[in-house]
């Protein structure tokens, strides 16, 4: 089939285009986060650009919905209102920011489009109202187990970390620090706090994959996210994690793999150990390998979206008068608005 979606979330989308059908991005102006296209990524010839200027000609059996403005941008550049002209679905990658756990999802009033969250902890907390909603988990294109584990040190991947400082646990690395050296990896919005952390750039995936991999081990210290594919990743390549138990670690990361724990002082006691034991460090990394394999391989994600993705097309779209409450104008709200942050991603 032929798939319309959106260039908002890299590694998402890295295993997502690895099916086997046709995916086209939209592609606008450089740096447009309306129309980012590929970026330069290296994915199959099967994920392709496609001007926003053609998509009116373009055919388009299903789009795959990342943002609550893409449902207006569809409207407005294929002449077609998804979930009504155009088989929909939302996937929701964000864990709810507000009023916790009382958050309305911005489809919960529409039953035309269902929402696929990528982890079951999104799922639990949004409350989808009427929309019909599943999850589907991650899949990662595996990496190898590229594991030496030769640096006595931390490695984190953590994007604008200082903007984000407690939701990523960004206040939590000089704590970290005084066990051992963490080297932080990402996207820099400014000076790291002191102690022993250092920002070390923002890589393409292969060279990154490469120097996580030259790291002891792996620190998670997020308190709230739907659940960092990074850590998934660095399980991937057999590196031991430190993780802080909340949100899906809980269910991603087995304790063998590392450290699972609320408590810093207990994942503080499990890097020196691992820092200092790398015998250790590579068991327990073996164990998260295999762990990741088993949950997050590309082969289940895929066959689980060719699922959801074929029953959508299956289904006629629904008309106007099926929708709630008859014909509406389904603008995005104000309120919607502003969950998209300057990047166009949501928050």
């Amino acid at each position: 089939m032929r798939i319309l979606l959106w260039h908002v979330h890299g590694a998402w989308a890295d295993a997502f285009v690895r099916g086997a059908h046709d995916y086209l991005l939209p592609v606008t102006v450089p740096g447009d986060p309306w129309g980012l296209g590929r970026s330069g990524r290296d994915w199959p010839e099967r994920a392709r650009e496609v001007p926003v200027r053609d998509l009116r000609t373009t055919d388009v059996d299903v789009v795959v919905l990342q943002r609550p403005r893409e449902i207006d941008l569809c409207a407005e550049w294929l002449g077609r209102r998804p979930g009504r002209d155009l088989p929909a679905v939302f996937v929701e990658h964000n864990t709810p920011r507000a009023d916790v756990p009382n958050s309305r999802h911005v489809l919960a009033d529409r039953s035309d489009i269902p929402v696929v969250h990528v982890s079951h902890f999104n799922d639990l907390f949004w409350d989808c109202g009427r929309a019909p909603s599943t999850v589907i988990e991650h899949g990662i294109v595996d990496p190898g187990a590229l594991y030496t584990g030769e640096l006595p040190r931390m490695a984190a991947v953590i994007n604008e970390p200082m903007r984000r400082w407690r939701v990523t646990g960004t206040d939590l690395l000089p704590r970290f620090g005084a066990a051992g050296p963490v080297d932080v990896f990402g996207i820099p919005d400014g000076a790291l706090p002191p102690g022993r952390v250092e920002h070390c750039g923002d890589l393409p995936t292969g060279r990154l994959h490469a120097e996580l991999a030259r790291h002891r081990l792996y620190l998670h210290p997020a308190r709230w996210t739907s659940l960092g594919l990074s850590l998934i990743e660095a399980m991937h390549l057999a590196i031991p994690v430190i993780v802080l138990a909340s949100t899906e670690a809980v269910r991603a990361v087995p304790a063998e793999a590392g450290a699972l724990s609320t408590s810093v002082d207990d994942l503080l006691a499990t890097a020196r150990l691992l820092l200092e034991e790398p015998d250790e460090a590579r068991r327990r990394g073996r164990l998260a390998r295999a762990a990741a394999l088993e949950r997050y391989g590309l082969a289940a994600f895929l066959t689980r979206w060719d699922e959801v993705l074929g029953d959508l097309t299956r289904r006629a779209p629904g008309t106007a008068g099926n929708h709630p409450g008859g014909p509406r104008d389904d603008t995005v709200t104000s309120a919607e608005t502003a969950v998209i942050s300057r990047d166009g991603s949501r928050r």
